[in-house]
């Protein structure tokens, strides 16, 4: 019987069977179902953690745990004087952060009803705004659906700056999706991290406001001139109102929008139960009032001072890595707000008098001040003068060969706000073509003024003209001059410093001095401002007392004008002088009022030179200090010829005939004071100049025209004893009366050496002429008799 075959199918034993086609797919569907809600919970969770930790770079940097503890937001450096008192400040954001509880609790109800009307609910993300905000998105509205926290993040990190982009920031929709989850996971982190009064804070303090006000307080002051709690309810509004577009909503600018927008807050007030009904109707109809300041990058007052600040500031910032317009600082200065307010005082009353005479004198003699060497008026000259300026440079691009439109141009004439001493403001508006306009501020007398700490080194008074608004040239350290007769006490320091005491004698006499300059022979003949020669042997210091140009002439030649150069640079002058005769009668080079007070004040400082200050310590926002800035001295002449010189210098006031002694005139001798000083007078009187120091302070004073050929033609008007000397009285008259200030009347400090060389010399007054030997023992004995409250001896005094 034959074997039976298999009929059955021929899979392999154990192979399961195959499901037909049609029932196949189905479950591959599910699968990939599963798969792909695997994927999009492991996407769901790695996400965040992706774009948090910017895996690959592809996402861009978000704040890390340290910027989110301790957020850095921009904020305006600001510039203390020494007092205390607020001038100033730098910034790009200007920004000052103030406490919630200085803020108008009815602000910060109109930010949460506009804002984010859930924002105590919610933990940084609103789902259920973010949800409206699809829907209205898909019917074609624009509505958003960030809360304040989010938006703070947002303002606060600045997570869509082009630092912040990754790879994939540069794709349109993905690049929105990633800065959108940056700012929901930073939202949740801020909200675990800080209380919702603090995020508040934060927003209010942070944010823009238009007009180039960041925070509230800048915001209110910008707008309103008030405060943050002061605000008003429809100030308040309009304020919330802005932060939707700072530009378009900005009321100075677009005021029906800003009122339209300012009334949707309201009525959002009204709807939260912030202000009852009738109240919202009633506000919603009063117009938006402003009191409008935008406060400049730079703000403050203008003070010729600030461009010293910001380059030292500038400086100081590159070596540390520091930003001034950043980072909060605050920069204390060695400014006196009082002093400075007494140093602007004194120059302006004194200038005000001064100009008045100077116009009456050039009036009176039917010309202009822009005179030659002989007194005659410049031909053209401001013609000559316009074509030097820049925006003649401007006109003259514009009309290239068209020269009566450049003329009609310098011709035309119109509105124009200028300077003038006549209005308590300093102001005016006059009708003026720009070459007017030039001539007009020609006839102003100018000036510069410092006063220094000459033991520390710190400016305590700046002055650099008479109204920065107008004149920006500063005359304290910008511009230099010829110093005149106050360089003379540079080659009496040579002098003393090389054997010579002030009781050493030089005859005053005709002299000519031969000299050779540039390999060739030269002759110099100096001479007295009075052209007349007394014949008397001179002590130096009666010599100096009344700056006597023959006497100092000679001791220049004895001495050597090298050395005159070298000493005046050891104690304080940096800028190039000539080796020339002349230089003893300070016109070998040009000087300004800054380096002649750091130069005088080495004498009163006992030899010991200090870097003139303006600032002196500067601290983080948090008022911890960074660097404080100290004294820096060395030694530039012995503390002996240190001493000598403020004896040689008081003799301004103590010798016969001292050109200081103008100051008998003005409230500074109480507790028998002491002071020193020299004036000083340039060629053709184009220069007037006082250095006057006291026991506490050195004060230098410029006065001229802005051009060297605008001047007085005679003493009686034009030498620094009548043009800059009074500027110091009335400087020092305030300064004593301000008995907060704490300077008081009385001697220079005793010698801090012992003084081996003659200082008391005979009186060179033929009436009060006494033979009197003076010897070392008796030097000592009568400097003891004067620093211990003997005072200056009759016979000294005028």
């Amino acid at each position: 019987m034959a074997d039976s075959q298999p009929t059955s199918s021929s899979a392999s034993p154990g192979s399961k069977p195959k499901l037909p086609a049609r029932r196949r797919w189905p479950l591959r569907l599910a699968s990939w179902a599963w798969v792909g809600f695997g994927l999009v919970v492991i996407l769901f969770l790695v996400y965040p953690f992706l774009v948090s930790t910017n895996f690959m770079f592809l996402f861009g940097k978000s704040p890390s745990l340290a910027d989110l503890e301790n957020p850095k937001v921009e904020q305006a450096s600001e510039i203390y004087t020494s007092d205390g008192v607020l001038i100033g400040k730098y910034f790009r954001e200007n920004r000052s952060p103030v406490a919630l509880g200085q803020m108008s609790p009815l602000l910060i109800k109109a930010l949460i009803a506009t804002e984010d009307v859930r924002f105590y609910e919610h933990s940084g993300i609103d789902l259920q705004a973010v949800l409206g905000g699809a829907f209205s998105s898909l019917r074609g509205e624009k509505r958003g659906g960030s809360t304040i926290t989010q938006q703070l993040a947002k303002n606060l990190y600045k997570i869509r700056r082009q630092q912040s982009r990754g790879a994939l920031g540069y794709i349109p929709v993905v690049s929105t999706i990633v800065a959108k989850t940056k700012e929901w996971l930073t939202a949740v982190d801020l909200e675990q991290r800080y209380t919702k009064e603090e995020i508040l804070r934060m927003y209010l303090n942070t944010v823009e406001y238009g007009s180039s006000a960041f925070g509230i307080k800048v915001a209110a002051k910008t707008f309103f001139h008030t405060s943050p709690d002061s605000l008003k309810p429809e100030e308040a509004a309009m304020l919330v109102g802005v932060l939707n577009n700072p530009t378009a909503y900005n009321p100075k600018f677009h005021p029906a929008a800003a009122l339209r927008r300012r009334n949707v807050v309201l009525d959002r007030m009204g709807q939260a139960g912030v202000l009852p009904a009738a109240q919202i109707q009633a506000l919603k109809a009063t117009p938006i009032v402003l009191n409008y300041h935008v406060e400049p990058h730079i703000d403050g007052p203008d003070t010729y001072f600030r461009s010293a600040i910001s380059q030292f500031v500038d400086a100081w910032c590159d070596s540390t890595g520091h930003d001034m317009y950043r980072d909060g600082m605050k920069i204390y200065l060695s400014i006196d707000s009082r002093m400075q307010a007494h140093a602007e005082d004194a120059l302006h009353e004194r200038m005000k008098a001064l100009q008045r005479q100077f116009d009456n004198f050039w009036r009176n003699r039917g010309s202009n001040p822009w005179v030659d060497e002989k007194g005659q008026e410049i031909p053209d000259f401001i013609l000559t003068q316009m074509k030097r300026t820049e925006s003649y440079k401007s006109l003259a691009n514009r009309y290239k060969n068209q020269p009566q439109r450049l003329d009609s141009a310098l011709n035309a004439k119109r509105p124009m706000k200028v300077f003038t001493w006549k209005h308590d403001d300093n102001d005016t508006t006059l009708v003026m073509s720009p070459l007017d306009s030039l001539a007009y501020y020609k006839h102003f007398l100018q000036s510069g003024m410092m006063c220094m700490d000459p033991y520390t080194g710190q400016i305590k008074a700046w002055v650099g003209g008479l109204d920065f608004r107008f004149f920006q040239y500063d005359h304290v350290k910008q511009g230099k001059r010829q110093a005149g007769s106050t360089f003379k006490p540079f080659v009496y320091l040579t002098a003393l410093d090389n054997g010579y005491s002030p009781c050493d004698r030089i005859r005053d006499q005709r002299v000519t001095i031969n000299y050779v300059e540039n390999g060739q022979p030269m002759e110099w003949k100096p001479d007295n401002v009075t052209r007349e020669y007394t014949g008397i042997n001179m002590t130096l210091r009666h010599a100096m007392a009344r700056s006597v140009n023959s006497v100092t002439a000679q001791l220049t030649e004895k001495v050597g004008w090298e050395n005159v150069a070298k000493y005046a640079h050891k104690v304080g002058i940096t800028s190039p002088l000539l080796p020339v005769p002349s230089i003893g009668l300070g016109s070998a080079g040009d000087v300004s009022v800054y380096e002649m007070v750091d130069a005088y004040s080495t004498f009163l400082n006992n030899g010991f030179r200090s870097d003139p200050r303006l600032v002196t310590r500067i601290e983080d926002r948090n008022g911890n200090v960074i660097q404080q800035f100290d004294p820096v001295q060395h030694r530039a002449i012995p503390a002996e010829t240190a001493w000598l010189m403020t004896y040689m210098l008081r003799g301004g006031m103590e010798e016969p005939g001292g050109t200081s002694q103008a100051l008998w005139d003005y409230e500074l001798w109480k507790n028998d004071n002491q002071i020193g000083g020299k004036t000083g007078t340039t060629s053709n009187y184009s220069d007037g100049w006082y250095m006057g120091m006291t026991k506490d302070l050195m004060t230098g004073v410029w006065v001229g025209g802005e051009d060297r050929s605008i001047h007085f033609t005679g003493s009686q008007q034009g030498e620094g004893g009548r043009t800059a000397l009074p500027i110091f009285g009335k400087f020092m008259e305030k300064i004593y009366q301000d008995k907060d200030l704490g300077y008081m009347p009385g001697h220079f400090p005793k010698p801090t050496v012992k003084i081996n060389k003659k200082y008391t010399c005979v009186s060179e007054s033929e009436p009060r002429r006494r033979a009197v030997a003076v010897d070392t023992i008796a030097a000592d004995n009568l400097l003891e008799q004067m620093n211990n409250g003997g005072g200056v001896p009759d016979s000294l005094r005028r």
